[in-house]
């Protein structure tokens, strides 16, 4: 059990930079022991973003994707913002279409996760996906994106793929197996 802590004053926030994606912030803060400190936040516009985990076939689909920040392609599940007015399956139907090629008939929300929260405000939700048909949307991709079935009774061997290292993919590995094997499908 975590103890209640006192949240820090914030006494001063000034824009650092703005991009269209991310806005940075200068937070000065003062802490309830009186010590102050400067720290820089990036802002996200407010959108959560979803992570679906797909299962066909007792088989996850993954998609491989070029990563600008690694300048290499990377391996992982489909992903992408919540659109204003959309509910987190809407949008993980929505970009598992334009992703992946398919729509879920049954989509089950496992967590909500966040990234670097110190520095970040975005939260990414994760969902299975399962009763798989297939149906493509356009989405904003600029090339085809190729896809992989990794079995599931191999499943932690995507660990050891070296273009499987994202952290939201890698913990959403880890929260899709504890649910296969509470419904009995997996086991250790």
């Amino acid at each position: 059990m975590t103890r209640q802590l006192q949240k820090p004053a914030i006494l001063n926030v000034e824009l650092t930079a703005r991009s269209k994606l991310f806005t940075v912030e200068s937070v000065d803060l003062e802490f309830s022991n009186g010590e102050r400190r400067v720290y820089e936040r990036m802002r996200s516009p407010g959108r959560e973003a979803v992570l679906i985990v797909p299962i066909i076939d007792n088989h996850l689909i993954l998609i491989q994707e070029y990563a600008v920040g690694l300048e290499s392609y990377e391996l992982g599940f489909p992903k992408g913002l919540i659109d204003p007015g959309e509910t987190p399956f809407d949008a993980a139907n929505r970009e598992l279409k334009e992703e992946a090629g398919f729509g879920a008939h049954q989509l089950q929300h496992l967590s909500k996760l966040t990234m670097a929260p110190s520095y970040f405000s975005s939260q990414m939700n994760i969902v299975v996906a399962e009763g798989l048909y297939p149906e493509k949307l356009e989405g904003d991709e600029p090339e085809p994106l190729p896809q992989l079935r990794w079995s599931l009774d191999n499943l932690l061997a995507l660990l050891d793929e070296p273009d499987f290292r994202e952290a939201r993919n890698v913990s959403a590995l880890f929260l899709v197996r504890e649910w296969l094997v509470k419904q009995g499908r997996l086991t250790y």
